[in-house]
């Protein structure tokens, strides 16, 4: 874990990204994707010049279990700063719920709503005096999903924490497995409007970007059964290649040379609510892993990351997706 009271860092050497926004997108050169890392179970920086955030996702379905938000903040607490992004989050309640629930250890730094889309950081109690900067931004994309209240686009961060400045978006994108082309659009939307305002370009000059949300994309190429049966056998990681996102990033539409932790859970959509049975509504919906956490560190930030957990957390049963959550720990390059 992390230790903010000790928090030394060396002198950045800071330059701007070479994408305008923070969404690489390929054009006409080389392309990465992207890069499948692996999990390191505990995390390797264990000095004082560490940062370790945690970072959660979760589609709540216009729900709220009292439980399950609690479940988000486990007691296992080994992180400086804890970003959490909602989709299709209740009005109300929320917020008071993770206050109560991580009073013992954390404190609210920051939120931002924009209508079912909601944000919050948190950070360790000694934390405050280590934030040197931070805004906030939205983005509204498209209409209303046809549910009044459940707008879709982006809710962003930007901290400046002893030096290292980080983006958060958590976005919620686009539905149904025919529009990709909208998901990859609204994405390079979102990436080129936040924090442009002003000309005040904080997302260029992040060290580390990160994108959380229900981005959408789903597995194509198999129905729904097939697909079932992988993932009953245990089976999922033959599912990859299906994956909409990891083929529109390796194509170069979105997402370029971003990281991910390795899929290795059951896809997070869609589930009868209060269960972790697969969708058996007339629709049948094919699995897929909607929500995601993907990240990208500025090669010329200074910065090494090492992600020690990617999961998604079955114990919640009161949406119908499941919450992904990452463990990511920085630290100033050797």
């Amino acid at each position: 874990m992390g230790n903010c009271i000790s928090f030394i860092l060396p002198k950045w050497r800071f330059s701007e990204l070479r994408s305008d926004g923070m969404v690489s997108v390929d054009e006409g050169g080389t392309h990465e994707g992207i890069k499948t890392i692996r999990i390191q179970k505990a995390c390797e920086f264990i000095t004082s010049s560490v940062l370790c955030v945690c970072i959660v996702t979760w589609n709540m379905n216009s729900k709220m279990s009292v439980q399950d938000v609690r479940k988000l903040v486990s007691s296992d607490r080994k992180f400086d700063l804890l970003v959490l992004g909602l989709q299709e989050a209740p009005k109300s309640g929320v917020a008071e719920v993770l206050q109560e629930a991580m009073a013992d250890t954390h404190i609210l730094l920051c939120q931002k709503t924009m209508q079912s889309l909601q944000m919050f950081l948190f950070g360790a109690k000694s934390s405050e005096s280590y934030i040197r900067e931070l805004k906030v931004d939205k983005y509204a994309v498209g209409g209303c999903g046809g549910v009044i209240g459940r707008k879709k686009g982006a809710v962003a961060m930007y901290i400046n924490f002893s030096g290292i400045r980080m983006v958060f978006v958590s976005c919620h994108l686009a539905a149904h497995e025919h529009k990709v082309e909208k998901r990859n659009s609204e994405c390079q939307h979102i990436s080129h409007s936040l924090f442009s305002k002003n000309d005040i370009h904080y997302a260029k000059s992040a060290d580390i970007t990160v994108w959380l949300g229900d981005l959408n994309y789903r597995l194509e190429g198999i129905s729904s059964m097939p697909a079932r049966k992988m993932i009953e056998e245990n089976r999922q990681s033959k599912l990859r290649d299906k994956d909409q996102l990891l083929q529109e990033a390796e194509k170069g539409q979105v997402f370029n040379g971003y990281c991910e932790g390795t899929l290795s859970f059951k896809p997070t959509y869609k589930y009868n609510v209060g269960s972790s049975n697969y969708d058996t509504s007339y629709k049948i919906r094919v699995p897929s892993w909607t929500d995601r956490i993907l990240f990208k560190v500025d090669q010329s930030s200074g910065l090494d990351a090492i992600l020690s957990s990617y999961e998604a957390l079955d114990c919640v049963r009161s949406s119908d997706h499941k919450p992904v959550k990452a463990h990511l720990c920085l630290k100033a390059r050797g």
